[in-house]
């Protein structure tokens, strides 16, 4: 373990699903100090020891650098899911605002980088078996997320090489849910004019069962613990995480009560493509190409070398989900301010 006492810590993408939950964690964390957010606009929520200043890593004229100065750490979590119909919009946040925050850690000479990669960065791989974080990392290339996150896995590779005196550390996350972003998931996959209201069992009398779609869930809380575990401990590379067991129709079908029935992918892909084409859908016939082909992953590392274990099954996580889509759920950032639910 690392001696982290007294630390600094700063994190991006503060107020968003994951942040909210790193944040908190690390204000009740006593071998922290204090905590910096960033995010494009400042929220209402305060937690302890915590300060807060807006960034948009976006703009080409922004330097992180200044506020990771005396930083023990910086976590980096800022992403943007949309608009998924313009790709140069979200690789100049992710991937040259990653770049950008990369390269300020380097510069203000922070010791520490933990970066929210994600399962989206592995190549295609098997539904019934797991792998381990050696698995390739290509990314499915027509998706945009991925593209982007496998794209900044190449970028820290020779960023590793380059500034070896940096600690880096890739968390590859599976799908993360909580109920407090419930709808930020909502109006980033099913667009605005979708009521979360729909989540009831008595409205789905079947539930569609495409091949392929069995994947991994994780609570969002249970991710920000190994992120919070490795700050402090002394380790390198890349780690998976999720929880069990994987999530297909027939799991989702018996939480909503409702029959699992095959349909095929294409029908279901036309279905979103034409959805999306008309702007009704946010969520890209491309994202749920690379969605089929996710590999399960060995989560062996995280346990092991961070003694992280997950407090949550992966049902129990969706289940908070989907709770928090009937009740319109949110919290005090702007990213993941509620509805109503009709």
């Amino acid at each position: 373990m690392s001696s982290t006492a007294g630390s600094r810590i700063v994190v991006t993408g503060a107020t968003g699903n994951v942040g909210t939950s790193v944040v908190r964690l690390l204000a009740e964390d006593p071998r922290v100090e204090s905590v910096r957010g960033l995010a494009r606009r400042r929220p209402e929520w305060s937690p302890a020891k915590t300060e807060w200043s807006a960034l948009d890593l976006a703009d080409e004229g922004a330097d992180p650098a200044g506020e990771f100065a005396g930083a023990s750490a910086v976590i980096h979590l800022a992403w943007a899911f949309q608009p998924t119909h313009d790709p140069a919009a979200t690789w100049r946040t992710n991937v040259l605002g990653s770049i950008r925050v990369f390269e300020a850690v380097a510069a203000a000479g922070v010791p520490v980088l933990v970066h929210a990669s994600s399962v989206g960065a592995y190549s295609p791989g098997p539904k019934d078996r797991a792998v381990d974080e050696s698995w390739p990392t290509h990314g499915w290339p027509d998706a945009a997320y991925c593209r982007e996150k496998a794209y900044l896995e190449r970028a820290l590779d020779a960023y590793e090489r380059e500034h070896t005196e940096v600690r880096v550390v890739r968390m590859r996350p599976a799908f993360l849910f909580k109920r407090e972003a419930a709808d930020e998931q909502l109006r980033i996959f099913g667009g605005r004019f979708l009521p979360g209201s729909l989540a009831r069992p008595d409205l789905l009398p079947f539930l569609p069962d495409v091949p392929g779609l069995r994947v991994q869930a994780l609570h969002t809380d249970d991710a920000a613990e190994a992120y919070r575990l490795a700050v402090h401990s002394d380790v390198r590379g890349a780690f998976n995480l999720a929880a069990d067991p994987p999530v297909d129709a027939e799991l989702l079908g018996g939480m909503l009560g409702a029959r699992p029935v095959r349909l095929p992918r294409s029908a279901v892909r036309s279905a979103i493509a034409a959805a999306w084409n008309v702007r009704l859908l946010p969520a890209s016939p491309h994202l749920f190409d690379a969605v089929l082909r996710l590999p399960l992953m060995d989560c062996a590392r995280a346990r092991t070398e961070l003694g992280w274990e997950p407090a949550r099954t992966a049902a129990e996580a969706v289940g908070e989900f989907l709770q928090g889509l009937r009740e319109g759920a949110g919290a005090d950032t702007e990213p993941l301010r509620g509805r109503k639910a009709g």
